[in-house]
């Protein structure tokens, strides 16, 4: 089983200005980390899971790793935000691991995010400890 990692989408306004930004790369999107993951060999195959809002609201690919010039490193992303079923994720600095059976479900089809826990009622009833 991949390893996933978290990590919030500081950037996005909304999910989909995610997703426009992800899919206006044509091949691989890269995402920029100071230091390599101990564990970056286990992550391969495995997905970044986007945080917005406190919550889980989707995943992309990790296609692998490579380091930079500068000795940073980039993590290569499938072009592709794949949505899964919202699950509160209090927000954090950098990234996180994700082992899969923590890992919300993707929507399966016919789903939509509609269908699924908003982002802010999500983090309102974790705040109070409901979920």
């Amino acid at each position: 089983m991949p390893l996933h990692m978290t990590k919030i989408a500081y950037s996005a306004e909304s999910p989909a200005s995610l997703r426009a930004w992800l899919e206006s790369h044509p091949d691989e999107a890269l995402m920029t980390t100071r230091y390599l993951p101990k564990r970056h060999e286990e992550m391969v195959g495995g997905s970044l899971y986007w945080i917005f809002e406190h919550a889980l609201i989707g995943r992309s690919p990790i296609l692998r790793f490579t380091q930079r010039d500068d000795g940073r490193w980039h993590i290569h992303l499938a072009p592709k935000l794949i949505p899964v079923v919202t699950k509160p994720k209090r927000a954090h600095q950098g990234w996180r691991y994700l082992k899969e059976e923590d890992a919300p479900r993707d929507l399966g089809d016919g789903e939509s995010s509609g269908d699924v826990m908003p982002p802010k009622l999500a983090r309102e009833l974790m705040k109070l400890g409901l979920v």
